[in-house]
């Protein structure tokens, strides 16, 4: 894949967005859907983990990785459309150490 722009390319337009974003605050940016494209999407995959717990889709990075061109190009079209919505965050209580019984931590004795 040649005509994959490399990392920096996109950090740079990070940057640029960031800076007009810090020096024009009064601007109100509507869309970046002309910003993001396939190469964005690419950079976005190679930078989330992919040792973490399965989204709640129950879908592994590996399994998505099957078809990752599909994947991110469904996900671009859903996300420019309108279409995307964001997924359930799976939350998880973690008790504060409060008290000194170890079995108060969550931990496994």
């Amino acid at each position: 894949m040649a005509d994959i722009p490399r990392p920096e390319a996109i950090s740079t337009r990070q940057r640029k967005i960031a800076e007009l974003a810090r020096v024009a605050p009064e601007l109100s940016i509507t869309s970046l859907n002309h910003q993001i494209g396939l190469d964005w999407m690419r950079e976005a995959y190679r930078r989330t983990r992919k040792d973490g717990a399965v989204g709640v889709d129950g879908q592994t990075a590996e399994e998505y990785a099957e078809h990752l061109e599909e994947n991110l190009q469904d996900l671009l079209n859903r996300a420019k459309s309108g279409r995307y919505r964001a997924p359930s965050v799976r939350r998880v209580h973690i008790p504060e150490r409060g008290g000194q019984d170890p079995t108060d931590w969550g931990a496994v004795v």
